[in-house]
């Protein structure tokens, strides 16, 4: 079985790439449309130069950047608040935030209670 060809919103990636910024902004949603209508930052300035340039090691803070197709089959890192986390840019990440890729919140793992936590425990731990 072939594999599938990637279309977004009936366009091919090919397609995406060869189109400008102001068709393209057509096509996202519309949270990413309201953001690249209204400019983009120095950062992810700074960010879209460094892709275009064919940079290597792309590490960013700017978790507000909308993924554009020139970004696809590059690897991003991008800070979490602790560290850089590597993202691979897959073409079904289009239109979407960078920083909704590099979670910033780790999940709690709670363990088993500690001597003194409940009624019991606490008893136990005096009779000895």
């Amino acid at each position: 079985m072939a594999k599938k060809e990637f279309h977004y919103r009936g366009r091919t990636l090919e397609e995406l790439q060869r189109m400008g910024i102001k068709e393209l902004i057509d096509l996202l949603p519309s949270r990413s449309r309201r953001s690249l209508k209204r400019g983009l930052s120095h950062r992810q300035k700074k960010l879209l130069g460094r892709i275009e340039a064919g940079n290597p090691k792309l590490r960013t803070h700017a978790r507000d950047m909308v993924v554009l197709p020139v970004m696809v089959g590059k690897t991003i890192s991008v800070h979490n608040g602790k560290e850089f986390v590597n993202i691979n840019i897959q073409p079904e990440m289009i239109g979407h935030m960078l920083g909704e890729f590099a979670e910033s919140r780790k999940r709690v793992t709670h363990n088993a209670p500690g001597i003194g936590a409940t009624k019991s425990s606490a008893v136990a731990a005096t009779a000895r």
